[in-house]
C-alpha cells in the first residue's frame, strides 16, 4: 500500500486551510508543503511561517520539501516549525554540510529526508543512504507544479529499493512530479511507497477515488 501527499503547491493559498480540510475528508494521511527560495529553484513559494500555521490546523503528517540553498541554515527552525518529514536536496550544499543537516534534522526528532533533481546520478545518494528515513525523486524539474512526469526517472528507485533492502530496509521511497491515476502505479512498481500529487489531486472530482486508487 502507498501513501499519497497531496501538495499544497496546487492549492488555493487564500484558502490552505480549507484545502488542508479537503485532503483529509479525501483520505489523504500526509501533506507535502513546497518551499522554494528562489535560488535552488527559479520560484519563491512559501515559509516557516505557513509550516507553523499548518501544524496548528491540522493532525496530518506534514511532509516538507526544502528547495533551497544551504537548508543547513533552516532546518532546526522547520523543525520547530512542526514538520514531522524534512526534505532537502543533495545538490542544495556540500556534502560534508548534508551530512550534518540530516543528522542535525534527527536530532529535533523529526524524520530526515533527501532528494535529486533528474540530472543528479542516483548513484550520488549512496553516502547517505543510512542517514535518511525517507528518499525523494523528482519526475519533474523542481520549482513549479503541473509539469510532466519523467518516466525514465523509474531505473532510480529500482536501483534505491534494492541498495536500502541491505542498508536502511526502513526509508521509505517518495515520487514527486507529474504524479496521476495513470503514473502512480508506475511508480509504485518501481518502489515508490509514498506518492506526492499535486495538479491531479486538486483537479480531480472525486478526491476520495482518486485517494482510494492511488494508495491502493
Amino acid at each position: 500500500m502507498a501513501i499519497i501527499s497531496p501538495s499544497i503547491l496546487s492549492a488555493d493559498f487564500v484558502n490552505l486551510e480549507r484545502d488542508i480540510h479537503v485532503c483529509k475528508d479525501a483520505g489523504a494521511p500526509w501533506i507535502h508543503v513546497d518551499v522554494m527560495d528562489g535560488h535552488f529553484v527559479p520560484n519563491i513559494t512559501i515559509g516557516i511561517p505557513v509550516v507553523a500555521a499548518l501544524r496548528k490546523v491540522t493532525d496530518l503528517v506534514l511532509d516538507v520539501h526544502l528547495m533551497i540553498d544551504r537548508p543547513i541554515r533552516y532546518v532546526d527552525q522547520f523543525c520547530a516549525s512542526g514538520a514531522d518529514y524534512l526534505t532537502v536536496h543533495l545538490e542544495a550544499d556540500t556534502p560534508e554540510n548534508i551530512h550534518q543537516t540530516l543528522k542535525n534534522i534527527r536530532a529535533k526528532g523529526v524524520k530526515a529526508g533527501l532528494s535529486i533533481k533528474p540530472g543528479t546520478p542516483v548513484e550520488a545518494l549512496e553516502p547517505y543512504l543510512g542517514e535518511c528515513d525517507m528518499i525523494l525523486i523528482m519526475t519533474v524539474e523542481p520549482g513549479f507544479g503541473g509539469q510532466s512526469f519523467m518516466g525514465d526517472m523509474m531505473p532510480k528507485l529500482v536501483w534505491l529499493k534494492e541498495k536500502l533492502a541491505s542498508v536502511n530496509p526502513e526509508c521509505l521511497l517518495q515520487v514527486d512530479g507529474g504524479v496521476d491515476l495513470r503514473t502512480a502505479p508506475v511508480c509504485k512498481e518501481a518502489g515508490a511507497n509514498v506518492l506526492v500529487s499535486g495538479s491531479a489531486f486538486f483537479k480531480s472530482q472525486d478526491k476520495a477515488a482518486f485517494v482510494a486508487e492511488v494508495q491502493k
